[in-house]
């Protein structure tokens, strides 16, 4: 598959959108007085799931956008 240059910037950008917004998130969810009872709560669990897997999807599609974005340059 041959992703555009404009295209490959866009995968880039949400990666890095990916790695502000989430430990951003994460921040606020740890000082939610909702997340810790003696001990994480289930609300604490399911963000914390949700955050993980947001940073691994952004990481996989930013990688995939440099990728993209360097075979662009070697044509």
């Amino acid at each position: 598959m041959k992703l555009s240059r404009p295209m490959s910037l866009f995968l880039v950008a949400f990666g890095v959108w990916s790695w502000v917004i989430w430990p951003t998130f994460l921040k606020n969810i740890w000082n939610d007085p909702r997340s810790f009872s003696d001990g994480p709560t289930p609300f604490f669990t399911v963000h914390l799931v949700l955050v993980i897997a947001s940073l691994v999807f952004g990481s996989v599609i930013g990688v995939l956008g440099v990728r993209g974005f360097l075979a662009t340059r070697r044509r």
